[in-house]
């Protein structure tokens, strides 16, 4: 027998996993997702990426403002009678009557390996750590951030080359057919969940603004992993005479460069960071400007000798 359900998502990360579950033949009775929001410089309402492939499924759709205390959306689940709820990226808090409604629980994919990096931003804060391998972890949802029961995870390596921007879409993949077999695994009485080891996580909270300003007392390494976890926000920024200037790509150099120094050598645009580390430039945007590539930065600009970042 199918599983009755409601599936809880808003982002593009959420489609591959609600699209599996559909293509599983699980009995999906309603998508909620957030409201439409304004986008764009006409500021026109835009649907979620979840909401959009809810349409192609045909599949029908609530978008309430708020959650915990609307009698209108709990009647609305309660008559549903779900199963579980699978909640992805969602973007709410699950109040405790939604956690108590279905016998199997409220279901969350992470993007993360439990419980590392529990939080808004665990694939951005991963690759910004430097971590080399990731996965992705589906829980039995509780009162907390992330801390409920695991009941199956798997691994993804992580690229030298990965920004958050590659890295999603494949841990979205692993993610939705492991969201199917969890939920074969239930059905079945196969999977055994066991409790979080509190005393091993770490936080992936939502990104600022401010993460995104480059700290040249880091080494290269640290900074180029930063500059690719944070695409494409809030990116990884600097100063130059006066205006932001955004560093697209980066490579870490063996050239010896002060700190925040600038250099130019030859075509490369060379700035230096910690630890006797610099970094080679290779793509970058001025404030009201378009990208450019290092070379014609340098032909555009010349940098004085000693001219520092920041």
């Amino acid at each position: 027998m199918s599983l009755n359900l409601i599936f809880c998502g808003t982002p593009q990360f959420a489609v591959p996993t609600l699209e599996k579950l559909v293509d599983a033949d699980f009995r999906v009775h309603l998508v909620v997702t957030q409201p439409d929001r304004p986008k764009g410089r006409g500021l026109e309402l835009v649907a979620s990426p979840v909401k959009q492939s809810a349409l192609k499924l045909n599949l029908p759709i609530t978008q309430p403002d708020r959650i915990k205390t609307n009698d209108e959306f709990r009647a609305q689940l309660t008559a549903l009678q779900p199963d579980a709820i699978i909640v992805v990226g969602y973007g709410r808090i699950i109040p405790q009557w939604m956690l108590d409604l279905p016998p199997l629980g409220n279901l969350n994919l992470h993007a993360s390996l439990l419980p590392k990096y529990r939080g808004a931003a665990p694939i951005q804060w991963a690759i910004a750590n430097g971590e080399t391998v990731t996965g992705v972890t589906t829980m039995r949802i509780d009162a907390g951030l992330d801390t409920g029961d695991i009941l199956q995870q798997q691994e993804l390596a992580i690229a030298p080359n990965d920004t958050a921007e590659t890295l999603a879409p494949r841990l979205a993949a692993i993610g939705a057919n492991l969201m199917v077999e969890t939920l074969r695994g239930l059905q079945a009485g196969s999977i055994r969940q066991h409790p979080q080891d509190n005393s091993k996580a770490t936080l992936a909270p939502i990104l600022k603004k401010e993460d995104g300003l480059v700290d040249f007392s880091r080494s290269a390494s640290d900074i180029l992993n930063r500059i690719r976890g944070f695409q494409p926000w809030p990116g990884a920024y600097t100063k130059f005479r006066g205006k932001t200037l955004q560093i697209i790509h980066a490579r870490p150099t063996i050239d010896a460069v002060p700190p925040t120094e600038l250099r130019a050598d030859s075509n490369r645009l060379l700035v230096g960071s910690a630890h006797n580390t610099s970094l080679e430039l290779l793509e970058v945007q001025l404030e009201g400007k378009k990208r450019t590539s290092a070379a014609d930065f340098l032909r555009g600009y010349r940098p004085e000798p000693h001219e520092k970042l920041g």
